[in-house]
């Protein structure tokens, strides 16, 4: 039986692993051995570990990492703690092979505790690129430090055989997190309103899911104080407010968003987690979603769901023509942001749209990637592909 790690440090994480980790618990040839790092263990992020439990998900390991503050020292420190903890947790599971995905600090701290134990790591979501995050850097040094690579898209696939990476080990079936949208039961608008206790808010729904731009010019508090001012503008809106990643900054920008929803109830609710189902339920029954999340770009396409991205936090990332990109972060750019993603013209140029990040059927190909790859030798061994271009 082959013994397969996840990790997962994060909501959003553990929402696009969710079926492949299914995948995975459910072949009799095959071990999960799920390890829950990072907010998944800290009360101020919903202890969505939880969840994970209820979810019918057993836990192999736990490992704190996360430092209770926002400076960009605490990252670093709680990288290290991530690395210490972890290598005692593969020293502890003895995995065969580490899935990891997307571009977190946890995850890079994952990675890196791999490498000295020779483990070899298998990485989702490499090759893109969020060029006002410092993700950005943490993604491609996760690509560098895995052996085999599952990208979304065929451009990203490209750019991993452009970092080196030889194109028989660079796979490409699409976004994994898609899965849920075909596989889950999701709410109507009324049940949705029902469950998460909006039965007075009869106003259309709209989703705001704002991070710090951990490499932008412009203050976190000048940032969600143009947000916040913008959205209440549009008084015929309710809306729903996801919180902040443990980024440099994601603490105090979560807890603006308390202070002013507190002054202020009328405008909208801020929830610490809202799980997949009811997320994925928010964007199906929206009217526009606000922010600079992925889940924008990725899945909300899905949906044709009209997205306003702000900032840089994206930017370089491939997106459908669901998003209307603004930008500078001021409230006159999201207000006309939001009034254009309202209209009847933008309504009807994407009623058609594909979703670039695939059609929902990524995680079983994954799986049987991960299954039948042969574990020897050979891939720890890496010669960088000279296909500089990413042509094979």
């Amino acid at each position: 039986m082959r013994r397969i790690a996840v990790v997962t440090g994060s909501r959003a994480e553990y929402g696009l692993l969710y079926w492949l980790m299914k995948e995975i618990q459910e072949d009799v040839d095959l071990e999960l051995q799920l390890i829950v790092t990072g907010m998944h263990l800290a009360p101020e992020f919903g202890m969505t570990v939880k969840v994970i439990e209820r979810d019918g998900f057993p836990i192999a390991e736990r490992v704190e990492m996360l430092l209770s503050a926002d400076s960009d020292a605490a990252v670093a420190i709680s990288m290290g703690l991530g690395l210490i903890g972890l290598a005692k947790a593969y020293q502890r599971l003895q995995p065969e092979l580490i899935v990891l995905l997307g571009d977190r600090f946890e995850i890079f701290a994952a990675a890196a505790a791999a490498l000295p134990l020779a483990i070899p790591v298998a990485h989702i979501h490499g090759g893109e690129a969020t060029e006002g995050a410092i993700d950005e850097y943490f993604r491609h040094a996760i690509t560098k430090l895995s052996f085999l690579h599952f990208a979304a898209t065929p451009r990203y696939r490209r750019r991993i055989i452009q970092m080196g990476e030889a194109p028989d080990r660079v796979f490409c079936y699409g976004a994994p997190g898609l899965d849920n949208i075909g596989r889950l039961p999701l709410l109507t608008a009324a049940a949705l309103r029902e469950e998460l206790g909006l039965t007075t808010a009869r106003r259309n729904l709209g989703v705001v899911t704002y991070h710090p731009e951990t490499r932008g010019v412009e203050p976190a508090a000048e940032q969600i104080n143009a947000v916040l001012t913008a959205v209440s503008g549009f008084d015929d809106i309710y809306w729903l407010f996801t919180l902040p990643n443990a980024d440099q900054g994601g603490r105090e920008l979560g807890g603006m968003i308390r202070e002013y929803l507190e002054r202020r109830p009328e405008v909208g609710t801020l929830f610490a987690s809202l799980g997949q189902l009811y997320y994925l339920s928010l964007l199906k029954n929206s009217l526009v979603m606000v922010g600079n999340s992925s889940s924008g770009l990725i899945e909300a396409p899905s949906f044709r769901l009209p997205v306003v991205n702000i900032g840089a936090r994206q930017e370089g990332r491939e997106r459908a023509a669901n998003v209307i990109d603004v930008p500078r972060c001021t409230v006159a750019a999201i207000a006309a942001g939001i009034g254009s993603a309202r209209s009847a013209a933008f309504a009807a140029s994407i009623e058609t749209m594909e979703n670039p990040y695939g059609h929902g059927d990524a995680s079983g190909k994954i799986k049987e990637a991960l299954k039948t790859v042969p574990l020897d030798k050979q891939l720890l061994k890496k010669r960088f592909y000279e296909g500089a271009d990413g042509t094979e």
